[in-house]
This record gives C-alpha cells, sequence and structure tokens, in this order.
C-alpha cells in the first residue's frame, strides 16, 4: 500500500537571503539566513523511490484492471456500459491517419465517446490494433466530459488504436 507523503516546504524568516561565510582554504560556506519557521522535507531517495514505487503500483493496478475489464467482455461490444449506476465505461476504436513527414504528424482526432462520463476524471486506456510503421506514444489529450482526442506521435501513416474509457463517481 501506498504510504503518502505530506511534503512541507521548507520556511525561514529570511527567504530567498543567504549567509557566505570564507572558509580560507579556497571555499565558501552558503547557508540560509534567519530561523528556520518550518523544517521542509528531505529531497532523498527514500522519498523519491517511494513515489516511483507508488507509480509502480498504480501501474499495476491499472494493468490488473484492464485485464478484468478484457476477460469480462466489457470493452469489445459495448460502446457504453454503467457498474453501478455510477461508473461508466465506453470503449471502441479509432483508425488514425498521418499525412505528414516525420517528425511531423497530424494524426489527432476527436472521440466521441456517447455518453457523459460525469466529468473529464476518466481513464483512457489505449492499445494499438495494426500500424504501418512505427506508432510511438499514444497520446489522449483535450478530455472532456463526453470525449476526448486521441493521436500518436510516431511515423506510421495509419494506426488503428482500441480504447476504453473508464470513470465516474464512486459512492
Amino acid at each position: 500500500m501506498y504510504a503518502k507523503t505530506v511534503w512541507l516546504d521548507h520556511v525561514t524568516d529570511k527567504p530567498g537571503l543567504y549567509v557566505i561565510n570564507d572558509n580560507h582554504d579556497g571555499t565558501w560556506t552558503i547557508t540560509p539566513a534567519g530561523k528556520v519557521m518550518q523544517q521542509g522535507t528531505p529531497q532523498d531517495q527514500a522519498h523519491f523511490n517511494n513515489i516511483e514505487n507508488g507509480v509502480w503500483d498504480i501501474y499495476a493496478a491499472f494493468g490488473m484492471m484492464f485485464n478484468t475489464v478484457r476477460q469480462q467482455g466489457w470493452q469489445l461490444n459495448e460502446t457504453v456500459a454503467t457498474i453501478d449506476n455510477s461508473w461508466q465505461i465506453a470503449s471502441g476504436s479509432v483508425d488514425l491517419t498521418n499525412a505528414r513527414t516525420y517528425p511531423c504528424n497530424n494524426s489527432k482526432k476527436s472521440v466521441s465517446l456517447g455518453k457523459n462520463m460525469g466529468s473529464t476524471s476518466y481513464l483512457v486506456m489505449t492499445e494499438l490494433v495494426k500500424s504501418d510503421g512505427p506508432v510511438g506514444d499514444i497520446e489522449v489529450s483535450e478530455k472532456l466530459v463526453n470525449g476526448f482526442k486521441l493521436a500518436y506521435n510516431g511515423s506510421a501513416k495509419s494506426a488503428t488504436i482500441k480504447y476504453i474509457a473508464i470513470g465516474g463517481t464512486l459512492k
């Protein structure tokens, strides 16, 4: 389980000011001036690795959720489904085309979900179905409650992307 870090700013009564001392050996010591009003959270290996572990946990959990959704058949046969009257699922596939020469790309396309997801906080999971070249990253952007834009940033001239949008409000 992820242990959330409550990050604190380092606050002194003289912010942005420093005391410089000559060590008389060719080096100088620079220390923040003033009295510490609030000790900041250390920016160290333990804290940053905690974030990395949390990101990995989420990645793994969504992967398992994605597989469950597939195994239940929710994504292929239904355009829009509702789970427990709160979670919305919308799925489909989109054919994207790129008429420009790499590194330029104009594959961005609007995708209508066919239903109001309730907010823009839904998750969009994508899967490359086929392409005629390197697709690069698949990008989801400009989310609205009833749709989003989908693109890829690689050099392929065309690609078919399957998507599943999952979201809603927990009861």
